[in-house]
């Protein structure tokens, strides 16, 4: 079944494109700190931290001791994608 946001799908070359400028890949680096992603998803840290608990962000974060770490590319491409749906 094709998704009815099918158009909103974010290609590799979009999300280079996005942080080719130096100012943008200074705020939001390849490896990001949670307020830096929910500032680049604009949601609440906490948010990020439920989505994390929930398992919807397996294959885009990793722990790191207590700290959560977010892979910019790969968030952006799970949150466009392929959604953060509750049956997941």
């Amino acid at each position: 079944m094709a998704s009815k946001d099918a158009g909103l799908r974010l290609s590799q070359n979009e999300i280079d494109d996005a942080f080719r400028d130096p100012k943008w890949a200074e705020l939001y680096p390849p490896v990001l700190t949670v307020d830096q992603a929910a500032a680049m998803l604009q949601v609440p840290k906490d948010t990020l931290y439920a989505w994390s608990s929930c398992g919807k962000l397996k294959g885009c974060a990793r722990r790191m001791g207590k700290h959560l770490r977010l892979f910019r590319n790969r968030l952006l491409q799970h949150v466009f994608n392929e959604g953060l749906n509750d049956d997941e």
